[in-house]
């Protein structure tokens, strides 16, 4: 007989699974749809009353440019708008900062202003739709800029269903967009939580993401581990700001990848539910119901896909948005076939909506909820991940909380560690990757890519010189000054960021004052 095939968390997978394989009181474990430990989903009914909610991941160039994209998303039957915005944006930096020349636009959109805000959803029915912002260190800047267009058009903060991203506790881990030391930006994450149930009470203020570090490399198990414990550090950081359990964490969101590995994935998601309804009932004490449910978003795995034979990314992304679906996801984005090599063409982006509109509509992958459930492989996979997430996170928190592990290096650490070996097992041509070390072709056909307009940068500099001149530069000091005051004390900074914003104020100028008061981090920092 081979030698077994390891699963990507390290785990032997067998040629052949029995009962004897599945886990001890299955029962127990996984209670009925909709009820803890929420194992089969979060909803009774999943998918059989309706699908998920279909995400296109868009944002490109100028705010009138991504604005006509969302326009041919809508009209082509997406569900629910996620912005992309520049590099710039995601640092806190206007788009004429010298340290943003080059960058503008070219990751997602620029995003400089209210006025730029206006132009990003104009004609968009912000009631109608639900917005998700991958957004972390400014998310709240962004929120409250959308909050500010919705309220110019008679919408109230109740009326908006959305997301903001805002978990910069990954950023520290795999991707860097990080501005302020930990301490402050928990602050302004805790901030936000208080704010929204106040005043957006619909909007969910955080999605802790794994996606992000399962793109730096991380397996399955560490995904769920570090981001779980990513989790439990936001629930502590609200709890030490006076708000009571039930009061937040019913809002609180996650965000992870679907591999082409389907039946780890699948597994991986029903273990993650167990995990965070059980950490959430016994150690915070919580209570209401929707706090213990694990709501997430998916994202098809960008990593895998391959800038060779790019129409191949299309089969890829179908099985892992089925891994998403099988997973029990609440809303998902479908990667484009030529995300690999450039900013989606229009077609490309179109294809990839189709491939979950065929999922819902074509397939009876609605017509039951949780189809795997009692299946020897997956429920025996989902024991093995969870026995394998525990165990990560116990050595998480062995260093006294997830920040001092951040402190410590050790997710990033973990994460580097286990790409290495990844990368190994492709160069060595164990992993195959199909076009990429098997089944090449001589020739690559032509691919024209979506080319992002160079004068942009120039042109956005126009108009935050012209802002600038226009507005009431009084008005901006003195909200500015009032920002200032609740960052050096201790009241909610975002009833000031927002009049600060309504009066013109930039995100540069928000960020930089941020900067000033809170610092900003750099790993070789202590805090």
């Amino acid at each position: 007989m081979s030698e077994a095939r390891a699963s990507e968390s390290g785990f032997p997978i067998k040629g052949v699974y029995t009962a004897a394989d599945l886990p001890p009181e299955l029962d127990s474990r996984l209670g009925e749809p909709g009820q803890y430990p929420y194992a089969r989903g979060v909803y009774p009914t999943m998918y059989t009353s309706r699908p998920w909610t279909m995400r296109q991941y868009a944002g490109f160039g100028t705010a009138t440019e991504s604005n006509a994209r969302y326009h041919q998303l809508l009209k082509a039957g997406t569900m629910g708008l996620s912005v992309a915005f520049d590099l710039p944006t995601q640092m806190g930096y206007d788009s004429d900062d010298a340290i943003a020349s080059g960058e503008v636009g070219k990751v997602g959109v620029a995003i400089d202003s209210i006025e730029d805000m206006r132009l990003l959803f104009a004609g968009i029915p912000l009631d109608k739709v639900s917005t998700s912002m991958t957004i972390n260190a400014p998310g709240s800047v962004l929120l409250l800029l959308y909050q500010l267009v919705a309220e110019e058009n008679g919408l109230s903060g109740s009326a908006l269903n959305g997301t903001i991203q805002n978990d910069i506790l990954k950023e520290y881990i795999a991707r860097g967009t990080y501005i302020f030391p930990p301490k402050p930006s928990l602050r302004l994450v805790a901030d936000t939580f208080a704010y929204c149930r106040k005043e957006v009470p619909k909007w969910n203020t955080i999605s802790i993401s794994g996606y992000h570090m399962a793109e730096a490399g991380a397996t399955p198990a560490q995904e769920i581990a570090f981001t779980l414990a990513n989790g439990v550090e936001y629930v502590r950081a609200a709890l030490a700001a006076g708000l009571a359990v039930d009061d937040f964490a019913p809002r609180l969101s996650f965000f992870f990848v679907a591999r082409t590995t389907l039946l780890e994935e699948v597994a991986k998601f029903r273990a993650a539910r167990r995990i965070w309804a059980r950490l959430l009932r016994d150690d915070f004490g919580a209570k209401d119901p929707k706090s213990m449910m694990l709501r997430f978003h998916t994202q098809t795995a960008g990593v895998q896909l391959t800038a060779q034979q790019p129409e191949v990314n299309l089969v890829r992304v179908a099985v892992q948005g089925l891994a998403a679906v099988l997973g029990g996801t609440q809303s998902l984005h479908t990667n484009s076939f030529d995300e690999a090599i450039a900013l989606p063409t229009e077609k490309a982006a179109r294809l990839a909506l189709r491939t979950q509109q065929v999922l819902a509509y074509e397939t009876d992958l609605t017509a039951t909820v949780d189809p795997f459930a009692g299946s020897y492989v997956v429920e025996a996979m989902t024991a093995e991940i969870e026995a394998a997430v525990n165990d990560l996170m116990d050595r998480v928190f062995d260093h006294g909380s997830a920040v001092d592990a951040i402190e410590a290096g050790f997710q990033k650490r973990e994460i580097e560690q286990s790409a290495y070996r990844f990368a190994q097992q492709i160069d060595a041509g164990e992993r195959v990757v199909v076009g990429l070390n098997r089944f090449q072709i001589d020739t690559e056909e032509p691919y024209e890519p979506l080319r992002v307009d160079p004068t942009i940068e120039a042109t956005q500099s126009e108009r935050l010189a012209r802002l600038r001149a226009e507005r009431d530069a009084g008005a901006v000091e003195r909200a500015l000054a009032e920002l200032r005051a609740a960052a050096e004390g201790d009241e909610n900074v975002l009833y000031p960021m927002k009049e600060a914003l309504r009066a013109r104020a930039t995100v540069g100028e928000v960020c930089g004052l941020l900067r000033q008061v809170w610092g900003t981090y750099r790993p070789s920092d202590r805090f």
